[in-house]
């Protein structure tokens, strides 16, 4: 049976669509028509735009799935309007062997969002020995990454870029000096003094993104560039990007919408890696946001259980966002003047999934129903405690957001209604 949805907005930067109208489904697919006995969805106020795609998400699974696993994390993605996410190979073991790839791949068949596999870099993410990329890519990954730390030996980062080019495989970069991070928990600036906690500084950030620029430029391949924080890194890759380097880059909403004042609070559920930073800092990532020279928002969903995040200064680094990154970004960005409808379902959608090369992102005939519904007008407030995931840490907890996701359709398969969950 097809469907039909009546009475909506539909948005798809791909097409250069903005409308009013009617969308179709039949076989899993958009379609120009919805067969006989349709379905019928009334998304009277709503707009349509093709599923969100999460080019950065910890799944946890294997090994750590008292945070999260495989179907939880999807579940989340559902209600936050992501239809395909990215899974960081920081599990236990690491996705730095086949097995462990096509574990991540098959448990992910019958879940609430499509989970694209990144193998890593380096074995056990050490930096000592190189993965057999073509063992990853042959399992079904289609990105390197160490994220969660750096590729410390810029060797190792250059082949894997080299490689990646030759086997069509994204490299998406940590971009971090471990000697100017030292250990450090938050923003090195006033608000770690205030504290007495040991920072980091913007400059381990900023000379991680130096290192990958460089390669990217020295040998003409493609680079991804992780979690942006700092103004200097979205300098830096505006500079690269003027001068014709192949140079991609994300950022997360925590990064547009706070700072490291949050830290006053003492709760670790603000403290992730890169650190919120200067409110300075959070401006120039919303303006890198609006001339292009940031291309993507994604999560850095890193979930961690509640009492592992008890204390302040011990708890590990992360916090979760599925399912608040599309009200966190019609919230900052949208309602506040910053960008269009638009410009954020591209940055949310199309401009991942051109990255990641995958089929998604988009709304043409043909294409798979994977759809978002949302109302950006509608106000909630975020209670950690009904979120979907297995993990509470949510940076943007007790928050007043605008903006709903409603509906979420995979493959014409509908995996989150609000008025159901």
């Amino acid at each position: 049976m097809g469907t039909i949805i009546k009475n909506i907005r539909i948005i798809d930067p791909a097409n250069g669509v903005d409308k009013s109208g009617e969308l179709y489904i039949k076989d899993r697919k958009i379609s120009s028509d919805a067969g006989e006995n349709p379905e019928i969805i009334d998304g009277e106020g709503l707009v349509a735009a093709p599923g969100l795609v999460d080019m950065h998400v910890h799944l946890r699974d294997p090994g750590y799935t008292h945070k999260e696993d495989i179907i939880t994390g999807c579940r989340a993605a559902a209600a936050g309007g992501v239809t395909s996410l990215l899974a960081m190979p920081n599990t236990e073991p690491t996705a730095d062997n086949a097995e462990t790839v096509k574990y991540i791949l098959d448990k992910a068949s019958g879940a609430d969002a499509r989970v694209y596999a990144a193998g890593s870099i380096t074995k056990g993410l050490k930096s000592a020995e190189m993965c057999d990329i073509d063992e990853l890519k042959g399992a079904g990954a289609i990105a390197l990454t160490d994220d969660g730390r750096p590729v410390e030996n810029t060797r190792f980062m250059a082949l894997a870029m080299i490689k990646a080019n030759e086997k069509n495989m994204t490299v998406t970069a940590h971009c971090e000096d471990l000697y100017l991070a030292d250990g450090g928990k938050i923003n090195e600036g006033k608000i770690s003094e205030k504290l007495g906690i040991k920072g980091i500084p913007a400059a381990a950030e900023d000379c991680g993104t130096a290192r990958e620029i460089a390669l990217a430029a020295a040998y003409g391949v493609p680079v991804h560039i992780c979690h942006v924080s700092t103004k200097t890194s979205a300098a830096l890759i505006r500079d690269a990007k003027a001068r014709g380097v192949k140079v991609t880059a994300e950022t997360a909403p925590h990064y547009f919408s706070m700072d490291e004042s949050e830290l006053l609070k003492r709760d670790a559920d603000y403290r992730m890696n890169p650190p919120l930073r200067t409110a300075e800092d959070r401006e120039a990532i919303k303006a890198a946001l609006k001339d292009g020279s940031l291309d993507a928002i994604a999560t850095d969903h890193a979930p961690h259980a509640p009492q592992e995040k008890s204390d302040f200064e011990k708890a590990p680094n992360g916090s979760i966002g599925m399912e608040t990154s599309l009200a966190a970004a019609l919230t900052e960005l949208y309602h506040k003047g910053e960008l269009e409808l638009s410009d954020i379902i591209r940055l949310m959608s199309a401009n991942p999934a051109r990255i990641l090369g995958i089929n998604a992102g988009t709304l043409s005939i043909g294409a798979n129903a994977d759809i978002v519904l949302f109302d950006p007008d509608e106000e909630w407030i975020v209670d950690e405690n009904k979120l979907h995931g297995k993990s509470k840490n949510c940076p943007f907890k007790g928050k007043t957001l605008k903006g709903k996701v409603k509906r979420t359709i995979l493959g014409g398969r509908t995996v989150y209604n609000d008025k159901e969950n």
